[in-house]
């Protein structure tokens, strides 16, 4: 299985981008999918995720500006952030979790100017 991010770019603050994360086979197989960033000198870290089986779950600094959703028939998961700060920049990962093993998504650039 591999996954595919896509639809990074250049923003000024408070404008909107969605994320997509295509997969190579069933997103449904996965237990657990989610976004994780990695911004310039800084650790990757994570962003939001859901195991499918409530609600996601978003770090507070992107709660109430970020929704994470998916789209099964078309294999694909999406982030759509709203209301971008300049401190959204970095390189933004999707990551799947299937049977304990992480399947990684290459990176897509997001960079928002003040």
């Amino acid at each position: 299985v591999q996954l595919q991010a896509s639809g990074g770019g250049s923003v000024q603050a408070g404008g909107s981008l969605r994320l997509s994360c295509a997969s190579s086979g069933s997103i449904g197989s996965f237990e657990t999918m989610g976004w994780y960033r990695q911004a310039p000198g800084k650790q990757r870290e994570p962003v939001a995720d859901d195991n499918f089986g409530g609600r996601p779950n978003y770090v507070d600094a992107v709660k109430g500006r970020f929704t994470l959703s998916r789209d099964k028939p078309q294999n694909t998961m999406y982030l759509q952030m709203n209301s971008l700060k300049p401190e959204d920049t970095g390189v933004y990962y999707c990551k799947g979790l299937r049977r304990g093993t992480a399947y990684w998504g290459q990176g897509t650039q997001v960079t928002v100017s003040s």
